[in-house]
């Protein structure tokens, strides 16, 4: 008998059996039935498996399955860091939670062809992965309680085609609903004001922002307190203590043609706050570094507290939407204390899940277009309902770590909008790196946070070039089939097309194919190399090359095949066929 696998043996209730789907063997414990018996898919003729399985005692259900280690070049997660090297079968496992991770993962294989990509319905899982030293077979199992509905894609596709059908299968036929202003880009005071917003700098870059092509404002941390020494201490009443008049000043802001977030760190009541004694008996744990602690959402009290000053935004400022951090603060109910007399959820995940459903649902009822704002790592497709746009992780001034981020949040979230970290770069910055900065974020919403009183003007042509190029290309750059290459490279060549238009991104001295049935190809420059080298098709086509700034600097007829256009650092190229014009 296999120990599916040492030294992580499954501790489940029930004989361990093999469950043979088509080509394709699964080793199962602690499950009743089978695939038959539950009705679940057989692989379908490219190579798609489905089962599904309850529990049959106390335990959890494991399934476990592996394959030859052969043409394989990283393993793709939809972590902040899960991108990358191959990891031993003995690694240590990972566990999703509801407000940690998705359960998905993609073993890629040479030419971002999957070899292998499962995901699985269920929120909450323990999973592994790695290769076995001793045959080079690739191990995977995945463990849930009570019940466990897996995908496992076999069909060597590109591994990006695998991961959107994830998404549609998470979807399971549920309609979306994204407001327009989900997708376009918004202006951020996290990194340009930190604490120190008040009304006037807010009005003043909501002015300078919306000519520019930024739609949205959101408003971080510092409204809730005059106090500008960080921390979060201030947390829980959520009294606008630094936007006085806040209705009349949001009220201007929408005079301005300009949407307004406002930021909330849900799980905080801070020291300073009225609500401190009051909820010492529902804190989940003090976080006596940040001068807060995180309340426990399965107490009816805590979540109607939170909700009456959340939809308050939306209800009585006139806020367009809201900006809600640090979800995954309230971490795994393993951690939590046993629920005292009150609580009316088993566990904590259940808590988060009623809490973010009532701040929803109530700010959708005073505002049926409200927005909301998650943040990586809390990407679970559980938490979808109750978002309409996902940002990655905080990554200030790093191009390359925000590219590959909102990739990956891309290649997770479905057709979720997905939003850049805040754009930040000094003064000095050369616009050519202002424009690169932006190629970074192409495939995602940019938000920007820099004082746009004090840009220079090449600066702001930069700007407002490329985020021109966002809007004009936003349905393409955002909803197109999208496909990065090389993950284990960290996407040194990102391309999204609709059959008439394909983008291209260009990071690296790396050829670009030209072949294909488009219209219209765009190709963005980031890297330093101006030599673009576009092969493959044939025909003539008329080129444009634009500058940073989006200055025409070259203009004429070439020759698909083998073209190699000089296009600037932060420049485009567009090739047009048919009499198409730039």
């Amino acid at each position: 008998m296999t120990d599916i696998w040492e030294p992580y043996a499954a501790k489940a209730v029930g004989a361990e059996r093999t469950v043979v789907v088509g080509a394709y063997e699964f080793i199962v414990t602690g499950a009743e039935g089978g695939p038959e018996d539950l009705g679940t898919a057989v692989p379908d003729q490219d190579g798609i498996v489905e089962l599904a399985f309850a529990a049959a005692g106390d335990g959890p259900i494991r399934v476990a399955w592996q394959f030859p280690c052969t043409d394989v070049t990283a393993l793709w997660t939809p972590e902040a860091t899960g991108r990358g090297w191959i990891p031993a079968a003995w690694t240590a496992p990972k566990r999703v939670s509801l407000t940690r991770g998705a359960p998905v993962a993609s073993l890629v294989g040479v030419g971002d062809v999957s070899r292998c990509t499962f995901a699985v319905r269920e929120a909450e899982v323990l999973a592994a992965a790695g290769v076995h030293e001793e045959t080079g077979e690739f191990r995977f199992w995945v463990q849930a309680e009570g019940r466990l509905t897996l995908r496992v894609d076999f069909s060597a596709r590109h591994f990006a085609h695998c991961l959107a059908d994830v998404g549609r299968w998470w979807q399971d036929g549920r309609e979306a609903d994204y407001p327009d202003s989900a997708r376009l880009p918004a202006y951020s005071t996290w990194y340009s004001m930190h604490q120190d917003v008040t009304p006037e700098k807010v009005e003043r870059q909501a002015a300078l922002g919306k000519p520019l092509g930024l739609e949205v404002i959101i408003v971080d941390d510092g409204w809730m307190t005059a106090d500008r020494r960080r921390g979060y201490g201030h947390c829980g009443d959520w009294d606008p203590v630094s936007l006085p008049d806040t209705a009349a000043h949001v009220a201007r802001v929408h005079e301005l043609g300009v949407e307004y977030m406002l930021w909330y760190a849900i799980p905080f009541v801070g020291r300073e706050s009225s609500m401190w004694e009051a909820f010492q008996p529902y804190a989940l744990r003090v976080a006596e570094d940040l001068d807060t602690m995180v309340v426990d959402p399965r107490y009816p009290i805590v979540r109607a507290h939170l909700v009456e000053r959340h939809a308050r935004a939306v209800e009585a400022w006139g806020m367009d939407g809201l900006k809600i951090d640090f979800v995954d603060w309230f971490g795994a109910s393993a951690d939590a204390p046993q629920a005292r007399p009150g609580a009316d959820c088993a566990t904590v995940s259940e808590g988060v899940e009623r809490l973010l459903a009532e701040v929803f649902q109530r700010i959708r009822a005073a505002k049926p277009t409200a927005l909301v704002e998650f943040r990586q790592p809390y990407v679970n497709p559980a938490l979808w309902p109750y978002a309409t746009m996902i940002r990655a992780v905080d990554c200030p001034l790093s191009p390359a770590e925000n590219r590959q981020r909102t990739v990956d949040v891309r290649l997770a979230a479905g057709t979720m909008p997905v939003h850049s970290d805040m754009l930040l770069w000094h003064a000095a910055e050369p616009a050519e790196q202002v424009a690169s900065h932006l190629i970074n974020v192409l495939f995602s919403v940019p938000q920007v946070s820099v004082d746009l009183a004090g840009l220079g003007v090449g600066q702001r042509e930069a700007l407002a070039f490329w985020l021109g190029v966002f809007r004009r290309y936003r349905d393409v750059l955002q909803l197109g089939t999208l496909e990065p290459s090389r993950p284990d490279l960290g996407y040194p060549v990102v391309r999204a097309y609709d059959g008439t238009t394909e983008i291209v991104a260009r990071y690296a001295a790396l050829p670009v194919d030209g072949a294909g049935t488009w219209e219209e190809l765009l190709v963005a420059n980031a890297d330093a190399d101006p030599y673009v080298r576009v092969v493959g098709g044939s025909g003539a086509v008329r080129a444009v090359v634009r500058d940073c700034r989006g200055a025409e600097v070259w203009e004429g007829m070439v020759e698909l095949g083998d073209v190699v256009p000089y296009v600037p650092r932060g420049g485009l190229l567009t090739v047009s066929r048919g009499g198409l014009t730039a």
